[in-house]
């Protein structure tokens, strides 16, 4: 059993209200191979939303409280973003989740690449927060760039 990101499947979730639809995962939601969540959703924020990225590290930092999630207005939304994750973990263990497959660069779901925190288009190496929380506990991670050469590397 796999979770995926919920704008990878169709769901119009994105912090701008679209989505990032790739077939082939909504495919596998739909043979029952996988679920799908929204970490930001999930942790109480709305759609559309302000755009949010990590100030001052990762998710990891986030995760150890040396860093925070910002909106580009200045609005401190960590707290969402914890609970977000808390809540993406929570449904991936009930399902017995080993693999995630999570959208690249988002604050919560990256897990190669993420927005550098000054909202340029700046990008660093690590996770997001749900990224983060979710290796911390066993799950592989991988992004909707990543998936495919795992797959093809097997």
């Amino acid at each position: 059993m796999k979770v995926i990101s919920a704008c990878l499947v169709g769901c119009q979730c994105r912090y701008d209200g679209d989505d990032n639809l790739i077939r082939e995962f909504q495919e596998m939601v739909e043979r029952g191979e996988a679920v799908f969540v929204c970490p930001e959703q999930l942790g109480g924020l709305s759609t559309p939303r302000p755009p949010a990225e990590i100030v001052g590290g990762t998710g990891e930092d986030v995760l150890a409280g040396r860093a925070k999630v910002i909106t580009d207005g200045g609005e401190d939304v960590t707290h969402q973003f914890l609970k977000g994750a808390e809540q993406a973990l929570q449904m991936a263990q009930l399902v017995g989740a080993k693999e995630a497959i999570l959208k690249e660069r988002s604050p919560s779901c990256g897990s190669t690449l993420i927005y550098d925190g000054t909202f340029t288009a700046g990008k660093r190496a690590g996770d997001g927060v749900t990224s983060a929380l979710l290796k911390r506990h066993g799950i592989d991670v991988y992004s909707e760039e990543t998936y495919s050469k795992r797959k093809s590397n097997n």
